[in-house]
């Protein structure tokens, strides 16, 4: 007889579960991080490093930072003009908290973001910051409104004719829901009509349950419009390799920074990812193609540009009201061909064409609106700005395959690649986001990918080995730190941290050389325009002096996505988790059942690969699990266990008990807290 009792105490004796569980973690659109980071509270004393071990801008990163100042056109004003027009009101207070009580977004982190630039930020960069900082509820044009600066994205409400047409309802419920409510406290309750999704990435439809939780009306009577692809692109997004893209987006992010010009000033996008409970809608209405809508009494010319910067992505245009909305295709900073969190690389070529393409198209609109930062007024100036982000991805496409035909190697590439003048001096061409470095690397590994060609590069010894071997032909470490703390001193700080990654890979306890490697990523961090590269650089310094972040996402916040995801992604993620040396000669066949889905998928290991196929049930299977989607879910984010699940009088279970916690036991739990600057 089957005792529950009993093998609860064989599980937890024999196998340690908590190494297996949750069967995946993921990250949605790379917004899934770790908690924001302290606020500014007075931490920065006159000099010498402050609370967090933030060093101060040395004589060479100010004398740097100076010199931006008469290399671009600071005394055009014309941006702050159009990032305040149409203002109507804004929060005098914006605090916005998750269902435990932590604080989500509090805009008061930024009040230090005023004046002229300190010495720890670039200029450039602290005037992005200065223009992402007006927040508040603007009228774009008659008819259209934007609630700018309570998200890293817009969320853009046009009257409709039965009520708002919301576009893009922000990251997460908590903000879209206080955005909302500030708009009809405003300009008068409306209920919601119509809400469109531009792509498919979180910050511009993860907080659509709060918009509907603030709009009163029954979700049956709104219209949900997406492009195609939406939902599977929405959903899929990085659930392969979500704990890595996690990590590495809370460095891109700087969520543990404080909130001070030491530290995360800006997103480059807008101010930060906020972190909280995030949902999503399936589509009513699916736009495969260039057409034509008329949605709640308003006419949408909708261009479909799905493949730039996001999968699955329309732009459109407002005949009514003259106006064009660009969602993200275009934006005021130079965006990723390559996002540092990791991704596919994106073709900057068929971005560059559709951008031509709206250039051609949108010859009538009087104003442009985006999915981040302020609008554009005049058929002049949207033009101009078009044609500037157009001809920015190509230039950087062009000119990398021109240098990688010469020969060059990625370094190289970066290394050389110049934008023009014109470029170089237009605010929106810059890069506070992607930059002209990093995107053509991208174009090199898009064509060529990793290997450069050099034989020595084709098997390289791993970083631990390489750095101990060069540590000791360099004369040990104490002789790299004491070349390193010359370079630093000359203001080298790329030669610097250089020198001294090799010597904390060959010996992370070495104090002396981890400090000054993050004095180094201080200085590279406030020289950085792009908002990203401080952040990396800064988030480096702070693992380095404080150890790496041991909190993880609730991915409980995370369910009501996953409940849209695609079974069959789990199952994808759960093969890329096998130990392989573990599941050696191991095989295994299990059934998955799904009572309230009707779906039945049959999972086979052999040769440590795990395969699955939807069929009906094996008989030949080790175990069948008859489980529910929604605790199949719960299991998957870590809500439910595997021994409560297996216990559980909300499933059944056929065949062998124990082969199914052996078979669970060969899956790892990747948490996403590893070590990035130390080994």
């Amino acid at each position: 007889m089957f005792n529950k009792k009993n093998l609860r105490v064989v599980i937890q004796k024999k196998y340690n579960l908590n190494k297996v569980l949750p069967l995946v973690v993921i990250a949605s659109g790379s917004l899934l991080l770790v908690a924001c980071g302290p606020k500014n509270d007075d931490v920065f004393p006159s000099s010498g490093p402050d609370k967090y071990g933030f060093t101060a801008a040395s004589e060479h990163t100010i004398k740097l930072n100076k010199s931006v100042l008469t290399e671009l056109p600071f005394e055009d004003k014309q941006d702050f003009t159009d990032a305040n027009r149409g203002f109507i009101a804004t929060l005098p207070e914006f605090v916005v908290k998750y269902k435990d009580g932590t604080t989500i977004m509090d805009l008061s982190e930024y009040n230090f973001v005023n004046g002229d630039a300190p010495g720890s930020v670039n200029p450039s960069l602290w005037r992005q910051a200065k223009l992402n900082n007006i927040n508040g509820l603007f009228k774009v044009t008659d008819g259209v409104y934007q609630v700018r600066g309570f998200d890293l994205a817009n969320m853009t409400v046009i009257e409709g004719k039965k009520g708002w047409i919301i576009v893009d309802p922000l990251t997460t419920s908590e903000t879209a829901k206080k955005a909302l409510d500030f708009v009809n406290q405003e300009l008068g309750y409306r209920p919601v009509s119509t809400i469109v999704f531009t792509h498919s990435h979180m910050d511009h439809f993860g907080g659509v349950s709060g918009l509907l939780e603030a709009a009163g009306n029954d979700v049956a009577d709104i219209e949900v419009v997406a492009p195609g692809g939406f939902m599977e692109e929405a959903t899929n997004e990085n659930i392969i390799a979500g704990p890595a893209m996690s990590k590495r987006a809370s460095y891109m992010y700087g969520n543990l920074l404080p909130r001070s010009e030491r530290g995360h000033v800006d997103a480059g996008l807008g101010k930060a990812v906020p972190f909280g409970t995030f949902s999503i809608l399936e589509p009513t209405l699916t736009v495969h193609n260039d057409e034509t809508q008329i949605i709640d009494g308003v006419e949408f010319e909708f261009q479909i540009v799905s493949g730039t910067e996001a999968p699955s992505e329309f732009t459109f245009y407002l005949p009514k009201f003259k106006a064009y909305c660009g969602a993200e295709m275009v934006s005021k900073t130079m965006h990723n061909l390559y996002t540092l969190r990791g991704a596919q690389v994106r073709d900057a070529v068929a971005w560059s064409r559709s951008i031509d393409e709206a250039i051609d198209n949108q010859k009538e609109a009087t104003v442009y609106f985006g999915s981040h930062h302020w609008p554009v007024w005049g058929q002049e100036n949207i033009h101009d700005f078009l044609v500037s982000q157009r001809d920015t991805y190509q230039y950087i496409h062009d000119q990398s395959v021109r240098m990688l035909n010469a020969g060059l190697t990625p370094k190289e590439i970066a290394e050389e690649i110049v934008m023009p003048p014109k470029l170089a001096n237009t605010f929106s061409s810059r890069g506070y986001y992607g930059t002209a470095k990093h995107n053509a690397k991208a174009i090199y590994q898009k064509y060529l990918g990793w290997y450069n060609a050099n034989p020595v590069t084709l098997d390289p010894l791993p970083e631990y080995q390489t750095a101990s071997k060069y540590v000791k032909l360099m004369g040990g470490a104490d002789a790299v730190i004491a070349n390193a703390k010359a370079a630093y001193d000359k203001g080298e700080y790329r030669w610097s941290a250089e020198l001294l990654n090799h010597v904390v890979f060959a010996d992370a306890d070495n104090g002396d050389a981890k400090e000054w490697l993050a004095r180094s990523y201080d200085q590279l961090g406030y020289q950085a325009e792009s908002a990203p590269w401080r952040d990396v650089y800064l988030s480096g310094a702070y693992e380095l002096r404080h150890g790496a972040a041991k909190e993880v996402i609730d991915l409980a916040s995370m369910k009501v996505i996953l409940l849209k995801t695609p079974v069959e992604k789990f199952f994808e993620s759960m093969a890329a988790r096998i130990i392989g040396p573990d599941a050696f000669g191991k095989e295994f066949k299990l059934n998955i059942n799904f009572t309230d889905l009707g779906n039945n998928y049959v999972l086979t290991l052999d040769n440590a690969v795990l395969r699955h196929k939807l069929a009906p049930k094996d008989s030949g299977a080790n175990a069948t699990l008859n489980i529910s989607h929604e605790l199949f879910i719960d299991l998957v984010i870590g809500v439910a266990g595997v021994s409560e699940v297996l216990l559980s009088d909300d499933l059944s279970i056929e065949g062998s008990k124990l082969g199914l916690v052996r078979f669970f036991s060969l899956l790892d739990k990747p948490e996403g807290v590893f070590n990035i600057v130390t080994p």
